[in-house]
Parts: C-alpha cells; sequence; structure tokens
C-alpha cells in the first residue's frame, strides 16, 4: 500500500537475498491492526446532507485483470472503465471465500463465513442472518434484491427487501437464455430471452419508480458463471484475438487432475473466447444502468458498486474454476463510484479491500452506523485519501465442497507474503508476491520459508481465534 503501510507494496523491488528470521519477523510484524477504521466506527454519521440512493452489481466469476481498465490485452469493458474514470478502483480486493455461496452471503452481511454459516454451495442460509438490505430498510429506504441468490436451502423470506426477484433452475445457477424467475415468491416467465438483460430490465423498473425515499437495489447478475454464454450479437466478437494464455496451459485442462466437475467440457480457448464476450455484454447492460440514472439525474447522488463474488483460473497452475487460495482465485474487481465523498477521482486505491468490507461500507457512505457484528471494515476513509492505512493482512478460508478436489484450507495474505494451510497431507505453501506474483516457488522447507513459517502459522492462529479481517 501506500503511505504508512507496514509491508513493501507487491512488484516493489526487493534485494534477491535470502530472508533472515530476524528479517522475517520485521517485515510480518504487527499485521493484526486491520483497518484505521473499527467495525462499527461511521465515517458518515452525523451528516446532513442528502441520503444517497445505494445501486450494488454483482457479477459471477468475474476476476479483477479481465477489463480494459486494467489493460487487458482485448476485452472491452467501457462502462466498467467509467467506473473507474469517475470513482475508485481497489486494485487489491480479495474475497475471503472463493466459491459462490459464501462469497455472496459475506457481501450481504459483511461477515466471513464461519459468522454467516454458508461455508459452501451446500450449507444452508440462515434466516437469523441480518443483510444490509435489512439496515437500509430500517433506515427508510426503498429496497429491492433482484438476479441471482444462489445459495442453499430454500428462497429466503428477505423482509428487508420490497421487492425479490431471483431464479432456482438448475440449483439457483439460473441459465442464460429464457430463464423463469421468481418474483416476490411467484414464478414469471422471462421477458426477454438473455438474463443479463432481463435483469436490467428489472433494475431500471424499480429505480424508475416514484418514490420519496432514496432506494437500496442489490443487482446480482449470473453472468459471467459457466456456460459463459454471451448475447448472439456479441458471439464470436474476439475471434480474432491472441488470447494470451498462460503457458502451463492446454487445451484440454478442464479433463485433468479431477477438474471434470468444472463442466468445462471442450477446449479451454472456446471457453475463454465465450467468457470474455459475456464480460462485455455485462459490461453493457452496466452502461444501460449508469446512462440511466444519468438521464434520471441522479447518478451523482447515487453509490454506485461494482464487484465480482470470485476470481476464476484460465490454466494458471493447471486449473481452472476456483476455490484454491492463488491470486487468479480470490482477487476480483471492485470499484466505488460516489462524487460526493470522492477526492481526486480515477485514481486507483491499494489499500486492501475485501467482500466483507462491502455492507459496511455502503451503510457508511449513507450515514447509517455500522453493527459490531460486520467484520469487515468502512473504505469510505480511503475515497477521500488514498494514503490513510488499511488492513496488512487478512484470512482467507475455504471449506469442502463435495465433489470437488480441492482441500480444505486456511490461508493468511499480507502485502508481501501468503501462507497456505491444508487440511490432509498436502504441504503447506509460502509466497512471496513481490518477487514471484505467479506463485509459481513455493517457499516452504526453504531458509526463507523457514525464516517465515513461524510468524505466518502464529498470525494465522490470532485471524482463526478473531474475526478474520
Amino acid at each position: 500500500m501506500t503511505g504508512k503501510n507496514k509491508f513493501p507494496r507487491i512488484g516493489s523491488a526487493l534485494p534477491g537475498r535470502p530472508v533472515s528470521r530476524r528479517r522475517a519477523l520485521k517485515l510480518i510484524g504487527g499485521t493484526l491492526a486491520a483497518c484505521s477504521l473499527a467495525p462499527g466506527v461511521s465515517f458518515g454519521a452525523g451528516r446532513t446532507r442528502k441520503r444517497p440512493n445505494v445501486l450494488f452489481i454483482l457479477s459471477d466469476d468475474h476476476r479483477w485483470d479481465v477489463m480494459s481498465n486494467m489493460n487487458h490485452p482485448f476485452v472491452q469493458t467501457p462502462h466498467m472503465d467509467r467506473l473507474a474514470r469517475e470513482g475508485v478502483r481497489f486494485n487489491n480486493a480479495f474475497v475471503t471465500t472463493s466459491l459462490c455461496s459464501p462469497s455472496r452471503a459475506s457481501f450481504l452481511t459483511g461477515q466471513y463465513a464461519h459468522t454467516h454459516g454458508v461455508k459452501n454451495n451446500l450449507t444452508p442460509w440462515s434466516e437469523a442472518n441480518v443483510t444490509f438490505i435489512d439496515h437500509f430498510k430500517r433506515a427508510g429506504y426503498d429496497t429491492a434484491f433482484i438476479g441471482k441468490w444462489h445459495m442453499p436451502g430454500s428462497l429466503p423470506e428477505l423482509k428487508g427487501a420490497d421487492l425479490f426477484v431471483t431464479f432456482t433452475v438448475q440449483g439457483g445457477q439460473g441459465r442464460y437464455f429464457d430463464c423463469p424467475l421468481v418474483v416476490d415468491g411467484r414464478e414469471e416467465p422471462s421477458r426477454k430471452p438473455y438474463i443479463t438483460e432481463e435483469l436490467t430490465d428489472r433494475a431500471l423498473e424499480f429505480i424508475g419508480r416514484k418514490r420519496e425515499n432514496p432506494f437500496c437495489l442489490y443487482l446480482s447478475h449470473k453472468a459471467v458463471h459457466h456456460q459463459f454464454l454471451p448475447p448472439p450479437d456479441l458471439r464470436r466478437l474476439y475471434d480474432g484475438a491472441d488470447l494470451g494464455l498462460p503457458p502451463e496451459a492446454d487445451s484440454m485442462i478442464s479433463m485433468v487432475d479431477g477438474q471434470i466437475f468444472s463442466g468445462m467440457v471442450g477446449p479451454l480457448e472456446y471457453h475463454y473466447r465465450n467468457y470474455c464476450e459475456t464480460v462485455t455484454a455485462t459490461d453493457r447492460e452496466i452502461g444501460r444502468v449508469l446512462d440511466t440514472l444519468e438521464a434520471m439525474g441522479i447518478l451523482d447522488d447515487t453509490v454506485v458498486v461494482y464487484a465480482g463474488d470470485n476470481g476464476y483460473f484460465w490454466g494458471e497452475h493447471r486449473l481452472v474454476d476456483k476455490r484454491w487460495a492463488f491470486e487468479e482465485s480470490i482477487r476480483v474487481p471492485f470499484i466505488v463510484r460516489y462524487p460526493a465523498l470522492t477526492v481526486d477521482p480515477g485514481t486507483p486505491a491499494d489499500q486492501m479491500a475485501l467482500n466483507v468490507d462491502l455492507a459496511p461500507t455502503l451503510l457508511d457512505l449513507a450515514g447509517l452506523p455500522v453493527p459490531r457484528s460486520m467484520e469487515g471494515c468502512s473504505l469510505a476513509p480511503v475515497l477521500k485519501d488514498r494514503s490513510v492505512q488499511g488492513r496488512d493482512a487478512f484470512l482467507y478460508e475455504y471449506f469442502k465442497d463435495f465433489p470437488y478436489n480441492v482441500p480444505e484450507l486456511n490461508a493468511v495474505r499480507t502485502d508481501r507474503y501468503k501462507f497456505v494451510r491444508y487440511s490432509g497431507r498436502r504441504k503447506h505453501e509460502i509466497f512471496d508476491l513481490a518477487r514471484d506474483p505467479k506463485e509459481m516457488h513455493n517457499l516452504a522447507g526453504t531458509p526463507e520459508g523457514d525464516a517465515l513459517l513461524p510468524e505466518l502459522s502464529a498470525l494465522m492462529e490470532r485471524f482463526a481465534a478473531g474475526s478474520g479481517s
């Protein structure tokens, strides 16, 4: 991070010498100072300014670097680029569990999976959980949840939402074309063939309602999840592109090493092109929403946040799908646009942002108190000052999700190092992200790794015993 961070920023030049135990202690020490703003302390409380509308747009399986504002070699995302240009893009944004159901519950509650209880795609959502939508409803907002719910068990009551539009087909994943919906408990056919367009239409209808109150809208897309299907007019958009897949990838990688459960039958290149075209299709729908807000004259009065629920492997480490603690799996786009409280829009932030930070950030920007039950921290101060101190480390957790061939694991990621500890017999891993950003060289068992291991292990134990953030 810039400014006051305790660790060297990722990518900074470092001497290529072994790390002594004394140096390791110096580099790792003190990492439990999670955030400069503690949970429950409101950045926005007491202000008399107009309460903003709140719009959170969540996509599925969109990793952090597949946007043109991240210099992707060919994918075009002009509307995500606009959000980054007019707001703040968090360059180091992560999920605390890289899996649909746990991550979505963390966005909603501001809590880790071990707290909200949705540990994998099999453990059910508890009606005792409180979402940020509930808090906005109590504060007098008009509220809606539109899109993918995808948490085990029956659909929730979601009492805080005035409008609840979702789908249950294909185990809650929905489908890209002709996806039936459940609207406030009643089944309805989709009015548009393509699900991303249909959900956007529903969102625009909610936004356009006559109202006296501000609104809070959670718009959750199926895209860009498998099967990665773009609308007909964008098919073959990137057929001539040089895909630039990693050297360890090959066309049939999804069929080896137990990865058949990812569902990606066929060449990796085919699926990756579809994925990129589907990202562009999602971006186009974001543009429709921004254009509508602007035409209504309320865009600058609306907090707009875009994020992905987890990353995705495209052959890195000879993997597809997600779940593992490597960067490609855990890093996501996270962009906040709110001109009223943003200084130097377009200047990105290097502070670590987590999915558990969304709920406290939205409440804080709206001037509402942040409950102490939330384990994330508000990122609102970063919008005003990119040099404020953020967290130095966070806990990543993955619980067994049958039938996927990924062991349970915990990981600690600091600004420089990552320590991964697996259940069972798989050897632990230590990576120096500054010298090895692709995580190709495990330091476990080396002099460098041996010097780092005691403090990284102790840090993991402290996180496991505490809040995790």
